[in-house]
This record gives C-alpha cells, sequence and structure tokens, in this order.
C-alpha cells in the first residue's frame, strides 16, 4: 500500500526530537536540502501509518522502542514510549521492549520480530538467512518481513540524526 502524504515542516519529527526551532542556524542547515527532510519525513509516516498492513501499529512502535532502547537512544524511545501509551497497547509487551528481552514474551510474532531486531542491531552480521527464517516460522509474511527489516534500519537512521544534530546543537552552544 502506497500512501501519498504531504509534508509539513511543523509536524518534522527528527526536528521536534533534535529539538530544532524554525528559524534556527541548524534548522536552516537542516533544510538546506530540504528533500532529505522531506524523505526522512516520508519514510516515518509511511513506516508508522496505521493502514501498512502486515505488522501492527503496536508492533511496529514495540520494535521502534526496543530498537531505541538497545541503542541507548533514550530520548528517541519516549517518543515511541509516547505513542504506544496512546494506543491500547499490552502494558507486558512495552515493559519487555522498554526494558526486558523477548526471551520474556511467549513464542511468536512480536518475540520473533524484537529477536530479529536486537540481531540487527546489536550484531547485524547475524541478520543472516538463518535469522529471516524464523520470522516466516512465526506466521510473519514476505512484505512484513520487508517491512519490519525497513523499519529497523529506519530507526537506526533517525537514532542517528537526532544525535549528530543534538551534537551540533550543544557544539554551537559552547561556541557561543
Amino acid at each position: 500500500m502506497t500512501t501519498q502524504l504531504e509534508y509539513n515542516i511543523d509536524n518534522d519529527v527528527i526536528d521536534r526530537l533534535s529539538g530544532l526551532q524554525a528559524g534556527g542556524s541548524l534548522h536552516a542547515l537542516r533544510h538546506q536540502r530540504e528533500k532529505v527532510a522531506v524523505a526522512s519525513q516520508g519514510s516515518y509516516d509511511a513506516l508508522f501509518d496505521p493502514a501498512l498492513e502486515g505488522i501492527g501499529l503496536d508492533e511496529r512502535l514495540l520494535v521502534a522502542l526496543y530498537a531505541c532502547r538497545l541503542a541507548g537512544a533514550s530520548d528517541v524511545a519516549a517518543h515511541y514510549r509516547a505513542r504506544l501509551d496512546a494506543l491500547p497497547a499490552d502494558a507486558a509487551q512495552i515493559a519487555v521492549a522498554a526494558g526486558g528481552a523477548p526471551e520474556q514474551l511467549p513464542e511468536g510474532r512480536l518475540r520473533a520480530m524484537l529477536a530479529f531486531t536486537r540481531a540487527l542491531t546489536e550484531r547485524p552480521v547475524e541478520g543472516d538467512k538463518a535469522a529471516l527464517h524464523t520470522l516466516p516460522a512465526a506466521g510473519i509474511s514476505t512484505p512484513a518481513v520487508v517491512a519490519l527489516s525497513q523499519l529497523i534500519a529506519f530507526i537506526s537512521y533517525q537514532i542517528r540524526v537526532v544525535a549528530g544534530l543534538k551534537a551540533m546543537k550543544l557544539a554551537s552552544k559552547e561556541q557561543a
């Protein structure tokens, strides 16, 4: 499913997570290549579109929260936790994503997704054919496996961009 979404600079998640203010020099620098900001927000919007088939929005948010936690990105994790808290999500699943391990969940889709997320986040070399085969075995369709892989890659990208922008913001304040 492809949804055409309109970019709204005032609703840019990376800008918000980085604390960038419209009119600021770092905001202007980030938006010099507007197509990158538009594509980044477009990826976010598409990956977290409730209409995306194959993986529930709650599952995608749990994967995002877990990936952020594994990467030590508590600021980005808080964003996904807030989105989860706005849903009728399972508290035990949120607890695992926020502070536990996939093995604490019963066998099934979410456990397989979180284990795959851990492999790609902590030890990408382990995201091999064998790791991929655990997903269909847990009832996850091939298109959903592709979407899950894209989601994990996007979260990694988002975390790095936010961290870089925050570091630049801090450095510019220290020089002032």
